[in-house]
């Protein structure tokens, strides 16, 4: 077939932006890593010298990381000066460790993708699955430092007000179970909000378990905050009056047996609040900028996760709305309600 070259010099275009942005995401992350975003944190412009002064680094270096930064909109270059200055918003997106648009971490999990790439390239021959522990730290830690902010930005304030009577039991001290949760960001902002409650937090992975319990210590809230190494479906079926997953249950082999235990494991009148990756129902729905960073990630994370547990179903980061349902139904919750969502998730009040 004959090629259209206006399409062409489109599709080009395309793939040479994302490989520019691929380039750029190395250049992000090293940025993170040495300072270099904080040391230019509200001090107006600056020279390269002054850059790598305050951060402790080589002139020469900071120089052509500068340029790179300038030339993808990151910083900003002042040319009669030759200074570069990091504007209040490109300071709360790469330099806050506590802003909610903090997402400089969120580069890490892309960098473990090249590492684990041969795994992967056998998973895709064989059909076998990748477990989560399997992947480079970096993606462990990566997922973690990404999604702590936008929990801490949202759980407290937003999902849980929207979760019917929710919020009244955790004041008043509620038991809740925090499924699959990795670092215990969720957890530990949970349990600083409502000192009432006591909060447990179970993941099958044992490295994610020890950050967590660091955490837990360092925010001073380990005395109602404990962790466990537990799968989601051997974790101490406990009476609880909340058990969340917060992003996670796309990931296991066997949802479905999930949230039977879930649902066998809650006090009378008790919740299930699942956050999920926002989704429509349709691949069509999800063609977008956010559908295609999920369907990357669940292509490695996700999906070979759930593979990796040899369960019957792996849902994928974009089973949508419908799909999640569904498993609800089949696990005996027959109350699927949608509390809340956000651009980038889906949250579930859960019921039998």
């Amino acid at each position: 077939m004959p090629v259209d070259r206006e399409k062409l010099g489109a599709l080009l275009e395309r793939v040479v932006g994302d490989l520019s942005a691929t380039y750029g995401g190395a250049m992000v992350s090293l940025g993170d890593k040495l300072g270099l975003y904080r040391a230019m944190a509200g001090a107006g412009p600056l020279t390269p010298a002054e850059v790598a002064a305050r951060a402790g680094c080589a002139e020469r270096y900071v120089r052509e990381w500068l340029n790179a930064q300038a030339a993808g909109g990151y910083v900003e270059y002042h040319p009669l000066s030759g200074a570069y200055e990091l504007t209040p918003e490109q300071e709360a997106v790469l330099a806050d460790p506590d802003s909610p648009v903090f997402v400089a971490p969120a580069w890490d999990v892309p960098a473990s993708f090249f590492i684990d790439e041969e795994a992967m390239v056998t998973a895709f021959r064989t059909g076998d699955g990748v477990a989560w522990g399997d992947h480079h730290p970096r993606m462990h830690h990566g997922v973690a430092r990404f999604y702590r902010n936008a929990y801490r930005a949202s759980l407290v304030d937003e999902w849980i007000p929207a979760l019917d009577g929710v919020a009244d039991a955790l004041v008043a001290g509620a038991r809740v179970a925090d499924v699959g949760c990795g670092h215990g960001h969720s957890t530990v902002t949970l349990a600083e909000a409502f000192p009432a409650s006591a909060f447990h937090g179970f993941d099958a992975h044992g490295p994610s378990i020890a950050a967590a319990r660091e955490n837990a210590r360092a925010a001073g809230v380990a005395e109602r905050a404990a962790f466990e190494v537990a799968d989601a479906r051997g974790y101490p079926p406990g009476g609880y009056d909340l058990i969340c997953f917060f992003d996670c249950l796309h990931d296991m082999g066997d949802p479905e047996g999930a949230l039977r235990h879930a649902a066998g494991s809650l006090a009378p009148g008790g919740t299930i609040m699942l956050v999920e990756p926002y989704a429509g129902d349709r691949v069509e729905d999800n063609l977008t900028p956010v559908g295609r960073l999920y369907y990357a990630a669940s292509t490695v994370l996700c999906t070979a996760h759930a593979l990796s547990e040899h369960g019957p179903q792996a849902l994928g980061a974009q089973a949508g709305e419908a799909r999640i349902a569904e498993v609800c139904r089949r696990a005996g919750l027959t109350r699927v309600r949608r509390a809340a969502e956000t651009a980038f998730n889906l949250i579930l009040e859960v019921r039998p």
